[in-house]
């Protein structure tokens, strides 16, 4: 009784699981790490980026002076807040456009540019990873699934080997094919749950971001005409 319940572990049933099976299992516990390793390194960063973001935009709209603020910010740069790097790109091209002879309109539209590029930049920084956990969620069952019938199958197989078919015989080769089921499963979960999470955490820090931008070119507006007048 003993070494039937030891033989129906789940250690014994991944190491004597069949070689494809194995490879299943390998892939799915692979997949799993990385997209722990990477659920983590979301968490962190897009933590990082409201903090860092709210603390760069409560400075903003302190009332301090924009060249003093954009020479604080290029000296010292904050890598992880986005709204900064929108500042920067679009208040540098604001004062390279606004030496020249050109009309307000032109350096609005070379700010407004450069501040696009960085905005676009920093949403590809803050769903990084994305797609290979939704990549995860999706595919993880039916890998796992893919081990369980070519396990069964193997079952089914070793029946014709044997005159007399009892649960004793199939059982352990069924089980191991239901472990990568739940392998798949426990890589899917998570990562489908972070995927959800991470993807609306981040579509709601890019659309406070695209506000700040409308907001800094509104400032930028008047400075320009103000400079044309």
């Amino acid at each position: 009784m003993e070494d039937a319940s030891s033989s129906m572990s789940i250690l014994s049933l991944v190491t004597n699981a069949g070689p494809v099976v194995q490879l299943v299992m390998l892939v799915l516990l692979l997949a799993s790490m990385i997209s722990w390793y990477m659920i983590v390194s979301r968490f962190r960063v897009l933590g990082r980026a409201r903090r860092a973001d709210h603390a760069f935009e409560e400075k903003f709209w302190s009332g301090e002076d924009l060249s003093s603020l954009y020479n604080q910010v290029r000296k010292k740069p904050n890598p992880d807040s986005a709204s900064e790097a929108i500042f920067r790109a679009g208040f540098q091209e604001f004062v390279r456009l606004s030496k020249s002879t050109r009309g307000s309109e032109a350096i609005m539209e070379g700010a407004q540019r450069a501040m696009r590029v960085a905005l676009q930049r920093e949403e590809s920084r803050l769903t990084k990873h994305l797609p290979f956990l939704a990549t995860v969620g999706s595919t993880s069952p039916y890998i796992g699934l893919f081990g369980t019938v070519w396990g069964i199958m193997n079952s089914f197989r070793a029946l014709a080997n044997v005159t007399q078919a009892t649960l004793s015989v199939v059982a352990p080769g069924i089980a191991e094919a239901l472990v990568a089921t739940a392998m798949g499963l426990f890589a899917a979960i998570p990562a489908v749950m972070a995927y959800n999470r991470y993807a609306s955490l981040s579509e709601s820090l890019v659309g406070d971001r695209e506000l700040f931008a409308e907001e800094f070119s509104s400032v930028l507006h008047r400075q320009a005409h103000g400079r044309d007048a």
